[in-house]
C-alpha cells in the first residue's frame, strides 16, 4: 500500500540529507591543504517478497520473474577519495607535499590515536619555540620522529628524500637536522577521520608502514610545494544539485503516497 511508498521516500530523505552534509563538508574544505573529499555511498534496504521467480504457475509453467516490492534506502558509508591535490607553489621551505602516496606521522593525545600517533597529508609546517617542526594550525602538533632546528639556523632546506638541513653563520656546509619520514597503509580509506586534517589507523586500514620518502612505493617530498585540496568545486556543484533534485522528487512521492491515502479514508463517505 501508499504506508511503504511513505516509508521508502522518508528513508530517501534521511539518506539524502546525510549526503548533502557531506557534500557541504566537502565544499567547506575547498581551501584546506592535503584535504580528502568523501563520497556517500548508498543501498537499497529489505524487499517484500510477494512472489518468488521460478516457482509453478497454473499452467504449471515456470515463473520467469519475482514480484518483489523494495522497503527504501539507507546510507551505506562515506567513501574517501584519495586522489592527490594540485601543487601549490608557496616559496616557504617548511611547505611540504607528498608526490605520491604516503601520510607525515604526527604526535597526538593517546586517546586520540593508537599510540598517540595521527596521520595526515597536509605540510604547512612551522616552528614552535622549542625549534621543533610542527604543523602550523592551532594544536601545533609535532612532526615524528621529532626534528628541532636550533635558533642560530639562517636556512632550512629539504630534499626529496626527506632530509632536513640547515645553515648557520660562519659554516660553509650545511648540517642535517633529520629526516622525515612517511606512513603508508594497506587500505587508506580505512583510516578513521578526527578533525584538524589528522587520520587514525583502524583495523580496515591495517598498521603503518613507516620509513624513508622514496622507498617502497611511498612518494618523495617537494619542499616550497602545498598539497592542494582534491575537491572538484564543480562536481561537488552537481552533486549537489542532484541531491535537491532528489529530495524534491522524493517529498513528491510522499505528497503522492499522502494523497492516496487520503482517497482510501475518504471512501466510506
Amino acid at each position: 500500500m501508499a504506508i511503504n511508498a511513505l516509508q521508502s521516500s522518508s528513508s530517501a530523505l534521511s539518506a539524502l540529507n546525510v549526503a548533502l552534509d557531506v557534500t557541504a563538508n566537502n565544499l567547506a574544505n575547498v581551501n584546506t591543504p592535503g584535504f580528502k573529499s568523501s563520497r556517500t555511498n548508498f543501498q537499497d534496504l529489505l524487499y517484500v517478497e510477494k512472489a518468488q521467480p521460478g516457482v509453478l504457475n497454473a499452467n504449471q509453467d515456470q515463473r520467469p520473474t519475482g514480484l518483489y516490492v523494495g522497503l527504501g534506502v539507507k546510507v551505506s558509508g562515506t567513501q574517501l577519495d584519495f586522489t592527490q591535490g594540485a601543487p601549490q607553489a608557496t616559496n616557504r621551505p617548511l611547505d611540504v607535499m607528498v608526490n605520491g602516496n604516503g601520510f607525515f606521522e604526527v604526535s597526538v593525545e593517546p586517546e586520540r590515536g593508537n599510540g598517540g600517533r595521527a596521520y595526515t597529508r597536509a605540510g604547512n609546517f612551522a616552528l614552535n619555540s622549542d625549534g621543533e617542526i610542527v604543523l602550523a594550525n592551532d594544536q601545533g602538533r609535532r612532526l615524528q620522529p621529532t626534528i628541532a632546528i636550533p635558533p642560530e639556523a639562517m636556512e632550512v632546506a629539504i630534499t626529496d628524500d626527506g632530509r632536513v638541513f640547515y645553515t648557520v653563520a660562519g659554516s660553509p656546509e650545511p648540517t642535517e637536522a633529520g629526516q622525515i619520514q612517511l606512513a603508508s597503509f594497506a587500505n587508506n580509506a580505512g583510516l578513521k577521520q578526527i578533525g584538524e586534517n589528522l587520520f587514525v589507523e583502524t583495523a580496515a586500514s591495517g598498521p603503518p608502514v613507516v620509513g624513508n620518502p622514496g622507498v617502497d612505493a611511498r612518494g618523495t617530498l617537494r619542499s616550497n610545494f602545498l598539497e592542494s585540496s582534491n575537491v572538484d568545486p564543480t562536481r561537488e556543484l552537481i552533486e549537489l544539485i542532484r541531491t535537491q533534485r532528489a529530495f524534491e522528487m522524493n517529498s513528491q512521492t510522499i505528497r503522492a503516497a499522502d494523497d492516496t491515502l487520503r482517497s482510501v479514508a475518504q471512501l466510506r463517505r
